[in-house]
């Protein structure tokens, strides 16, 4: 099983459906980047839309079917434009974008080719507006506090704006008439409420919330006195996602239950729920016809990568719409969920990547950490995962405090001061890993991206004589430095998790691994995004002179052209063949 055909999988996502129900959009790297990609609704006549060079995120069929938005990182870059294209593929247009901003792709209203976009121009400001991609003309609906628009009702009177930093969004019923602004509260309760969806009418929001419980809810506010039900809640899940349908009466709740999704539908009239089986175990959101039979949605396993799926809602089953390419390797590695207690007690899980065999009788394995912190290690497809296991190295990928899917205490658990607790949680990860028999201190690497890039600097220095060799892909190691040279609008947000750049100096520089570099032991390689100005590549460089500096052995693999993530598959296998081999010669001692 060779890297090149593992990395050969292609992906789809940001599925959107005509309004007639007949065509899907959505975008798809099966070309080796990401593009806009339409076909039939059975898969047929597939085409890629010409939009330029520029890598492809999201994508969004407009109402009333004339036209196709797509948002792009130009570079890799989260200095995103949003695009728009006639659905017979000519004509794009750029809607909206500016120089140092981030723009983000809203809802399109449900009369004529009027879309709802925001943009980000700094930390306590940006502006959400309606552009009419036909003219140009634009109309504003909200100003400061980073605005971003979620839903406008049909008769385009009412927009659902949503403002905050992670983890603690607040909700807005904002008039487009008389732009009074009205916070859909919850009575002061701590939490978050990040995601939702207005009825048809303007009159209700379906709103996926936090405030005052440990999971995320499913809550319905009446906008007229702001009385709120419960619509759906579990004590073993949280709402993921909400999908509605064009008449308001059914939704497609995803539920996240450890991990894996779960997928309801509940009749909002009567709060009947349907429980849909699945044919994979991560979704990733979706869209309904505008006649409700049809539901579509992204989903992928351990061992088959995002794709499009279709349910006709009457005859019951799901259907896979996207096709891989030619050459791709079906891995056969799936993981187990396994559960830990952490040095203080804290229950954590991971997912095990356990290998065939161990070459040479050398047991071997990584630890592998996710972003965010906010986000959550699940079974996903993972072509690093597969490789390094297929090569006989086990793979552990945890998720430590912090992570979400666990609730908001979890989640909050390492804001801060808490960040001590996530480092440990990683050194409680390699004893767990030692108990099991899969490596030995001499045998174990810490590996991650973002957020597990710098977690997997500071449990390499906070912890040296645990790891054998580390991994640190577009990682912070100063915060000092990553607060100075970040965007604007990503350091703001970033504040309530990590600590405030004056406030918190002290903990931010204790914190930081490259203050503690003297007790570095493990070889290092260093992975960056050329473009990336999430996480600069100014960290990479830190780390890499300071190792030098110390005699500590360190590659730089850097790559041109990307960003905070690898979006082209050329850059992706080159990072798994290096990275896999690197690891074999760290780990298995092979030349």
């Amino acid at each position: 099983m060779t890297i090149e055909r593992l990395v050969a999988a292609s992906s789809a996502w940001s599925v959107s459906l005509s309004p007639d129900g007949t065509r899907l959009a959505y975008v798809s790297d099966r070309d080796g980047a990401p593009r806009l990609v339409v076909c039939n609704l059975d898969g047929s006549a597939e085409r890629t839309l010409e939009t330029g060079e520029e890598p492809v995120q999201e994508a969004h069929w407009s109402v009333d079917g004339g036209f196709i938005a797509f948002l792009v990182a130009p570079g890799g870059s989260p200095r995103t434009e949003v695009w728009a294209i006639r659905a017979d593929g000519t004509d794009p247009r750029r809607i909206s974008a500016a120089a140092g901003t981030a723009s983000y792709l809203g809802p399109w209203t449900h009369r004529d080719p009027v879309l709802a976009v925001a943009r980000t121009t700094n930390p306590t400001a940006g502006v959400a507006e309606l552009i009419d991609v036909e003219t140009l003309a634009v109309s504003p609906i909200a100003r400061g506090g980073q605005p971003v628009v979620l839903d406008v009702d049909a008769e385009r009177r009412v927009a659902l704006v949503r403002r905050g930093p992670r983890s603690a969004r607040t909700m807005w019923a904002v008039s487009l008439d008389t732009h009074r602004e009205t916070e859909l509260a919850f009575a002061g309760e701590p939490g978050s409420t990040d995601l939702g969806r207005l009825s048809p009418d303007g009159k209700t929001a379906y709103l996926r919330s936090n405030a005052g419980r440990d999971l995320f809810a499913l809550v319905a506010v009446r906008l007229s006195d702001l009385t709120m039900d419960v619509v759906a809640a579990r004590p073993d899940a949280e709402v993921e996602d909400v999908i509605l349908t064009a008449d308001g009466r059914t939704c497609a709740v995803l539920w996240n239950r450890m991990g894996r999704t779960e997928c309801e539908l509940v009749d909002l009239e009567t709060g009947h729920g349907t429980e849909l089986l699945l044919p994979e175990p991560v979704a990733h959101g979706g869209a309904f016809s505008r006649d409700g039979r049809f539901l579509t949605l992204v989903l992928e396993g351990p061992t088959h990568p995002r794709a499009v799926y279709v349910l006709d809602r009457e005859q019951g089953a799901f259907r896979r719409v996207t096709t891989q390419r030619p050459g791709w390797t079906d891995p056969v590695t799936t993981p187990t969920l396994e559960r830990l207690r952490s040095s203080d007690g804290l229950e954590l899980t991971g997912w095990l990547y356990r290998p065939a065999s161990a070459p040479g009788g050398r047991h071997a394995a990584v630890i592998h950490l996710h972003g965010g912190p906010e986000a959550q290690e699940r079974p996903r497809y993972n072509p690093l995962f597969q490789a390094l296991a297929a090569a006989g190295i086990a793979v552990f990928a945890p998720n430590v405090r912090g992570s979400s899917g666990f609730g908001r205490i979890f989640v909050d658990s390492d804001n801060v001061g808490g960040r001590w607790g996530a480092i440990a949680d990683v050194a409680a990860c390699a004893e767990f890993v030692f108990s099991q028999g899969l490596a030995t201190p001499e045998t174990l690497a810490c590996a991650g991206r973002s957020y597990g890039g710098y977690l997997t600097l500071a449990a390499l220095v906070f912890h040296p004589s645990l790891f054998a060799a580390g991994v640190d892909v577009c990682g912070m190691c100063d915060f000092d430095t990553f607060y100075r040279d970040t965007e604007p609008w990503i350091a703001r947000g970033a504040y309530p998790k990590y600590g405030h750049p004056e406030d918190d100096a002290e903990l931010l520089h204790d914190l930081s691994p490259i203050h503690r570099f003297g007790a570095l032991r493990a070889p290092l390689l260093v992975v960056h995004g050329e473009n990336d100005t999430n996480v600069p590549l100014g960290q990479a460089l830190q780390v890499v002179a300071e190792a030098e500096r110390r005699g500590v052995p360190v590659e730089l693999l850097v790559f041109p052209g990307e960003g905070h993530e690898l979006l082209l598959r050329s850059s992706r296998e080159r990072f798994v063949e290096r990275t896999v081999g690197w690891l074999r010669r760290q780990l298995l001692r092979e030349p």
